[in-house]
């Protein structure tokens, strides 16, 4: 049986628009967005500030409601879902890394700490035991976040979405708060999530964060600019990190 378009897509979204009001009136954050977000691969939402790549990553978090066209979610409508029902879909598919490494973690917690709450905020017992190796983490399972770098625990935050098993991980800005060195590391976890089955989606300005892409999306004004699978790119390999 020919697999249907829904085996490879994660998101679709059609003539979506988010208003924002303002002092001098509204202002649109996203114009009649259609896009398909594949299942599989790393996403770039790329753009300068105010271009709409933040609103975009909030629709497709099931944050931001959109207040025209329709988004769906591996096939099920999303936007005429109740706050309940779109609450257990984040809940149970989506993971969220924000740009702030301190915002995706729980300070009075120890590092195995947060891993365990992130894995039972979806419902499961406990973390996989490698996510540490993995991230380069090992060793700090004891560790209070404070002691980690701000790279450390941005690691730590993609960890915490590991943890939690979801098949969707969004990440807005997240080597934005960091130095170079630190913003590398992150790449490289990047990287290792992008040659994985999962729905990565990222928004950037970083050059070496947009070569990683296997699928690139530019906005301007809130407005999709260019869709472009960057061609001849291989995702298992580095993007100029080392």
């Amino acid at each position: 049986m020919p697999e249907s378009p829904t085996d490879h897509v994660t998101y679709r979204l059609r003539s979506v628009g988010v208003d924002y009001a303002t002092p001098a009136g509204p202002v649109a954050g996203a114009r009649d967005v259609t896009l398909d977000i594949p299942a599989s691969g790393m996403t770039v939402l790329a753009g300068p500030s105010g271009s709409g790549k933040s609103t975009l990553l909030r629709v497709l978090g099931l944050v931001e409601h959109p207040d025209r066209g329709s988004v769906e979610l591996d096939g099920t409508a999303v936007t005429g879902l109740s706050h309940r029902h779109r609450r257990a879909l984040r809940r149970d598919r989506i993971s969220l890394v924000f740009q702030n490494p301190v915002d995706n973690l729980l300070p009075q917690l120890s590092v195995t700490g947060n891993l365990r709450a992130a894995a039972e905020s979806a419902g499961h017992r406990h973390a996989d035991d490698d996510i540490l190796g993995e991230l380069g983490l090992a060793g700090t399972c004891d560790w209070n976040v404070s002691a980690l770098s701000g790279g450390q625990q941005q690691r730590l935050a993609f960890g915490c979405a590991l943890a939690r098993r979801t098949p969707v991980i969004l990440a807005d800005e997240p080597t934005s708060q960091l130095d170079d060195v630190s913003a590398a590391r992150v790449l490289d976890v990047l990287r290792r999530l992008a040659a994985r089955d999962l729905t990565v989606v990222v928004t950037s300005h970083d050059g070496r964060l947009i070569e990683l892409a296997t699928h690139l999306v530019r906005l301007r004004d809130g407005a999709l600019h260019d869709v472009t699978p960057p061609e001849g790119h291989d995702p298992r390999k580095g993007a100029g990190t080392s």
